[in-house]
């Protein structure tokens, strides 16, 4: 019973540890804040989003595998694969701007240049798409705990 107590503790970190990363994304990355310090501070920002990214992965999967209701139990259930489904969809989302921010730090290190508004803008966008698809992960979780979609 600890174990799974303990795994549901390190999963739901996680969890929280990527929302608060993604809005601290979508916060920052406005044309009318953008700066030098900004540019650096997202990609520390976006590269902490990613390492909580992978612990979500791994704590989930440590949950299917070490929890008390097992692999067999969750892998019969398509809201476990919606789940998944909907990770993934947000992971490829996430590549364009960590791509940019990257880019950003490369060109203002190297001249000072700053992005236009419309590509801040632009991957605001992503960022925020990225934003809204995360909730609907721990909603299928929810109806998942309890037994739905089997």
């Amino acid at each position: 019973m600890a174990t799974e107590a303990l795994l549901a503790y390190a999963h739901l970190l996680a969890i929280l540890t990527l929302v608060v990363f993604i809005a601290s994304e979508a916060a920052l990355c406005r044309p009318e804040w953008l700066n030098a310090r900004v540019v650096e501070r997202l990609v520390t920002v976006d590269r902490v989003y990613g390492i909580a990214a992978g612990a979500v992965l791994l704590t989930g999967a440590a949950r299917v595998l070490l929890g008390a209701k097992g692999a067999g139990w969750y892998g019969h259930n398509w809201l476990l694969w919606l789940k998944l489904a909907l990770f993934v969809a947000v992971g490829l989302l996430s590549i364009r701007p960590t791509r940019r921010f990257l880019g950003w730090r490369r060109a203002l290190r190297a001249s000072g240049a700053l992005p236009g508004p419309d590509e801040v803008r632009q991957v605001r966008r992503w960022v925020m798409q990225q934003a809204h698809i995360i909730p609907l992960i721990p909603l299928a979780a929810a109806f998942l705990a309890r037994g739905f979609g089997a």
